[in-house]
């Protein structure tokens, strides 16, 4: 009984570890965890889609202005 005791404790401080590690991962620990670092993948996806529209807009914009141009002559 002593031995399945001591060899329970020893398993469960190996997974308290991996908790301890993994909780540190997601939150960090004084640098960013995965949570903040993929908020911040998510505003720079927001920022680059409105970027991108943008700049299309901008280019349909002037085509369009060519166009009138050249059309009106």
């Amino acid at each position: 009984s002593s031995d399945f005791r001591s060899a329970c404790e020893r398993q469960f401080a190996e997974l308290h570890r991996k908790l301890d590690r993994l909780d540190e991962a997601i939150r960090g620990n004084g640098h960013p965890g995965i949570n903040v670092r993929l908020d911040r993948l998510e505003q720079d996806a927001k920022r680059q889609s409105k970027l991108i529209w943008l700049i299309v807009g901008s280019a349909v914009t002037a085509f369009a202005s060519v166009l009138v141009a050249w059309v009106t002559g």
